[in-house]
């Protein structure tokens, strides 16, 4: 059994052909998406945060309406670039989002893609410790936004305050206590997945990887999955982990569909650089019938080490056909591979 959800990225621009023309229209519709997904079986609505870029940005609010309008699917990123981060204000938020959303809020952090401007958290107000890299800054607000979730008091209290205090040092409020165990990592390669795992984080990995072999997508993606599972049972952690994978899967089930991506139905990976000297290796889209979906998808080996697909959508064609595309997977392709 998988669950699964879909993956935004929350485009906008002033073109015709597009559902999303402002980001008024894409909060409005990821609202709307979220709300017909749940209806139709989706597990999950996860969206992408960037910056200084026309996509979606300041997660917190758009999660809080989404929880507060549906009552099952779980609500998250995939990821949150914490070099732009204060891990104390960003624990408020989450906590917040959470209780609202009665506990389902999952959310996916990480050091962030290639950004839009150069070095963009400095203009946040950020700067990098002595010999620390932007790697190791993410990194470090990713353990002290991990460790603030414990809900443990380290404020002095005020001999005068406002309002009376609970006794002992304060801790940051409103606390959500179970969001600490909800907090995944986004990892794009092997070693920041055994990082991670040590830290007791949940994995995300997407639909790219540092190559760090040569070998097809799915099979590298697969061994960094593996091994950080073997690096979870060696941690000692008390729970399982939950994985995560990303796929681009659009069934072909009439002319429109086979319109969009009939184009793709032939690509492999590929192979590219998305920073200076580092090789990357892009996976394939999934483009086809869904018997054709059923028979490759079933191949993939990440999907099989996998408990979560995250599925990549078109958003800027609007909330109609994102449905279609979703309720296409969920009835048609995730039974015949036992998703569902």
């Amino acid at each position: 059994m998988k669950k699964i959800g879909f993956l935004s990225f929350g485009h906008w621009a002033n073109h015709p052909d597009y559902a999303t023309k402002t980001a008024g229209d894409v909060l409005q519709q990821s609202i709307e998406l979220a709300v017909a997904a749940e209806e139709i079986g989706v597990d999950g609505a996860y969206f992408r945060v960037h910056h200084f870029a026309r996509q979606l940005a300041s997660p917190f609010p758009l999660l809080a309406a989404i929880g507060a309008k549906t009552s099952k699917i779980e609500v998250g990123t995939a990821v949150i670039d914490m070099r732009y981060e204060n891990p104390m204000y960003m624990v408020e938020d989450a906590g917040a989002a959470d209780l609202i959303s009665g506990g389902r809020l999952q959310l996916g952090i990480s050091r962030g893609s290639p950004e839009q401007a150069i070095d963009g958290w400095r203009y946040f107000g950020y700067e990098l410790k002595d010999g620390e890299t932007d790697e190791d800054m993410g990194r470090r607000k990713g353990l002290e936004f991990l460790d603030l979730l414990r809900g443990e008091g380290f404020a002095r209290p005020n001999p005068n305050p406002m309002f009376p205090n609970p006794p002992g040092l304060l801790r940051l409020e409103p606390h959500s206590s179970g969001l600490r165990e909800r907090i995944w990592w986004g990892s794009a390669s092997d070693a920041t997945a055994v990082w991670a795992a040590k830290a007791g984080m949940n994995l995300q990995s997407s639909t790219l990887k540092f190559d760090e072999s040569g070998k097809p997508f799915h099979i590298q993606q697969a061994e960094q999955i593996r091994l950080y599972k073997k690096t979870w049972k060696e941690a000692g952690h008390e729970r399982e982990p939950r994985i995560s994978v990303s796929r681009s899967i659009f069934p072909i089930m009439n002319d429109r569909d086979k319109y969009y991506f009939g184009h793709e139905a032939a690509r492999t990976d590929s192979f590219g650089y998305i920073e200076a000297g580092r090789r990357a290796v892009f996976g394939r889209s999934y483009v086809g019938t869904p018997d054709q979906l059923i028979e490759e998808l079933a191949k993939d080996e990440a999907i099989q080490e996998a408990d979560t697909i995250l599925l990549t959508i078109p958003n800027t064609l609007g909330v109609e056909y994102n449905l279609h595309i979703l309720s296409s997977i969920v009835k048609y392709v995730a039974p015949g591979l036992g998703w569902k």
